[in-house]
Parts: C-alpha cells; structure tokens; sequence
C-alpha cells in the first residue's frame, strides 16, 4: 500500500517548467537576435538567481543542503545506480543533485556571455553601462599614448575580437546545456523505471508516492 507526500514546493515546480520554456524560447530565438531572445536570456537570469536564493531559504526538498551531497556518497550512489539497484530518495537522488549544480552553473555561463555580447555587439545591457564607465575614466590617458585615428582603429579591432570571443562562448554554452537537458530526461526516466515512479507528473504535482 502507498501514500501521497507532497515533496515539490509550487514556487520549484514553477521555476522548472519556466526555465524549460524560456531557454527553448532563447535557444531558438537566438540567430534572429530578437527581443524574444534577448528577453528570455533575462527571465532566465532572473529564475537562476531566485533558484539560487530558494536553495537557500526554501522548503525542504527544495534547499541545497537536502541534495549536495559529498563525493563520497555521490561515487556510492553512482555506483549502486549503475546496477539498477540505487537507494530510494523523496527529494533529489545525489546525481540529481550535481545536475542540478551544472545546469545552473551552465545557465549562468550562457547568460553571463550572452549579456556580455550583447554589450559588445549592440552597446547595450548591464555591461555595456560598466564598459562606458571604463572607456569614459581611460579616456584621458589614450590620448596620451595614441593618435585618434590609430585609437579608433585598434578600438574596432578589439570589439571585431571580443565579438567572437563571447560569441564563441555563448554558443558553445548553450549546445552543452542542450546536452545536459537530454542527460537529465535520460536520468529522470531510468530513475522513475528503477523505482517504478512517474518523476515527471511529479514536478507538475509536486507529490510522489511511497509506500507504508
């Protein structure tokens, strides 16, 4: 006989299908360099930062310290997990856990760029007000060591280089946090078929089942 335990919080379950959806939104979005993309990246922002706050102060099977486990247990439970025979957890299992520290750190590295090439590209976004700040305080001292036109040369030159830089950076980030969605599907289904749950209606319910 089982019973029902609420397990995900509604402020968890709603931080996940969103991410889900504006990532998608981004990641398709993002040759066109629209406004859909651009605001997608920054919503997206927005939930790692209050996931990260949420791992903090949150409920119970939402807060880091119910799921970072140390490498030890993590080598166990791999191990265990490999042979179909993993221990049971309500909240995320130790794997789970350290996908759930790449995605963020993943996201944060493709927002982080995208923001920085967003700058370099349109002059735009947070960073682009902290590069004007910059350029304006280092004005002064480029007159002192170059000619205007031999400036604004090297200037372009030096944009052209950190244009392929993040972009390279970005696009790259984005492909490996595909990669890393289809591991964790991959995860979620041989995990809900071990223990014979459906992980997925999980997070929509925020409840699983367990036995008495």
């Amino acid at each position: 006989m089982s019973k029902q335990i609420k397990v995900w919080d509604p402020l968890v379950r709603i931080f996940h299908w969103s991410l889900l959806l504006f990532f998608t939104l981004a990641y398709f979005t993002g040759e066109e360099e629209s406004s859909i993309h651009i605001y997608s990246g920054y919503i997206v922002l927005g939930l790692i930062i209050f996931r990260l706050i949420w791992g903090l102060i949150g409920s119970k099977y939402a807060r880091f310290t119910q799921f970072v486990c140390a490498p030890k247990e993590i080598i166990s439970y791999t191990k265990a997990f490999l042979s179909l025979s993993p221990k049971h957890y309500l909240g995320h299992n130790p794997l789970g856990g350290v996908m759930v520290l790449m995605l963020l750190a993943s996201l944060f590295v493709v927002t982080l760029s995208g923001l920085k090439l967003y700058a370099v590209e349109e002059g735009e976004g947070p960073f682009a007000a902290i590069d004007n700040i910059s350029l304006v305080s280092n004005a002064y001292a480029d007159k002192l060591y170059a000619d205007e036109d031999q400036e604004d040369e090297n200037e372009g030159d030096g944009n052209e280089e950190g244009e392929y830089f993040w972009e390279d950076i970005h696009e790259a980030s984005a492909d490996f946090m595909v990669f890393l969605i289809f591991l964790h599907i991959a995860g979620v289904l041989v995990s809900g078929r071990i223990h014979n749950e459906n992980l997925i209606k999980a997070m929509i319910t925020g409840k699983k089942n367990i036995d008495n």
